[in-house]
């Protein structure tokens, strides 16, 4: 260890008083040498002294000068506050290794960086080994979704239960925050329940198991919320619509075929489409509209199926008509898998026996999302003779 004399101290002085860039980075070098190599002998006036050098000259020198610096007082936690919260505010190539590793920075400082610093400043904060509530909701509070993401993924994290609540809401419009959530400690059943409604197929497996929930049970609150939304927006349509006469007179015409119902989808008429569709199977609007809103796709390649559309056509009806859903429009790609996956193991003679059942029983949505593989479509045809019988 080398002590600092009054002679060290009064040479730092007269090269302060130097106001070139060149005279500047050479005393911050000096000063920030001192300051780590003799920090056990240091008088508490040398080390303000020293603090206050580097605080007051630390924007006046080139870059590489302030991000080696901020390297090293990243690791100290004796580092001056003052400073490293100067580091922090920086530019993210300076402030990177404060807002990630020191321990130094309390919540008020993380904070006031999140409100006035850049996206890439949030990111680091956001990658912290440990954060408070206080922190993450401010995190929350950007609406930055690939900061929220990377604070879902940071284990180290606290997140308040009703900062959990207010992103699973917002989960059924960003699908980035899906899989996160599903593995965050502080997800209860209530709201992993909530989720069931719009994540994958995948991520419902995931429900089901790390949850321990019954899928029969989730897949008919599924079916009760569509009913109960269906029900309401039939009750406020009290004359017949426009787009049940149209549908009704290019059926007679013969004129509703796969190229029509997707010309229809892409020009966003969501209703016409459904009276096409159902006007073409028998079915009615209601029971349509529920394939369209319904996760999965599974009663949609159903009815296509039963009306020989290639498989090219309902991927285009399958993309364009989640379109016609609430929150996010990007479909997720394992959620179009799965649909062409169940699509191709359907048989059309067994997708016909289904829709004719439909047509007598609207309510015979059996669990098609609990059948997987070869068994989809012997479990269709099945289902389908025991309601016959």
């Amino acid at each position: 260890m080398v002590n600092v004399q009054q002679s060290d101290l009064d040479s730092l002085l007269d090269l302060a008083r130097d106001k070139s860039v060149e005279s500047r980075t050479r005393l911050v070098r000096i000063v920030g040498d001192l300051f780590f190599e003799t920090a056990s002998v240091l008088s508490e006036r040398e080390r303000a002294l020293m603090s206050e050098i580097l605080r007051q000259l630390i924007h006046d020198v080139e870059m590489s000068v302030r991000r080696a610096l901020a390297e090293r007082l990243a690791h100290e936690p004796g580092s001056p506050r003052d400073l490293v919260t100067a580091l922090a505010n920086d530019d993210i190539e300076v402030a990177y290794p404060i807002l990630i590793e020191s321990a130094v920075l309390q919540d008020i400082d993380l904070v006031e960086v999140i409100h006035h610093r850049t996206l890439q400043h949030q990111l680091a904060i956001a990658r912290r080994d440990s954060l408070s509530e206080t922190v993450s909701d401010a995190l929350v509070e950007t609406a930055a979704e690939d900061v929220i993401k990377t604070l879902l993924e940071n284990k180290g994290a606290e997140i308040a239960e009703s900062t959990v609540a207010y992103l699973v809401e917002e989960s059924s419009r960003v699908d980035a925050y899906r899989n996160p959530l599903l593995h965050r400690r502080e997800l209860s059943p209530t709201l992993a329940r909530r989720m069931y409604m719009w994540v994958s197929a995948a991520l419902r497996e995931h429900i089901v198991k790390q949850f321990k929930l019954d899928p029969v049970e989730l897949e008919l609150q599924i079916a009760e919320t569509l009913d109960r939304t269906l029900a309401e927006s039939s009750a406020a349509a009290d004359v017949p619509s426009k787009s049940a006469e149209v549908a009704s007179r290019l059926d007679a015409r013969k004129d509703i075929n796969s190229k029509l119902l997707i010309q229809t989808l892409r020009q966003g008429e969501i209703a016409l489409f459904e009276n096409l569709l159902a006007q073409v199977t028998a079915l009615r609007p209601q029971l349509i509209r529920r394939f369209i809103f319904e996760p999965g796709g599974q009663g949609l390649a159903i009815a296509c199926r039963a009306l020989d559309i290639d498989k090219a056509d309902f991927a285009s009806i399958f993309l364009l008509s989640r379109g016609a859903r609430p929150g996010d429009k990007v479909v997720d790609p394992s959620e179009l898998g799965d649909a062409l996956g169940f699509f191709d193991r359907i048989k059309a003679d067994t997708a016909r026996k289904v829709v004719t059942r439909w047509r007598i029983d609207p309510d015979f949505l059996f669990a098609l999302k609990q059948m997987a593989g070869g068994r989809a479509d012997a479990a269709l045809g099945q289902a389908a003779r025991n309601k016959e019988a």
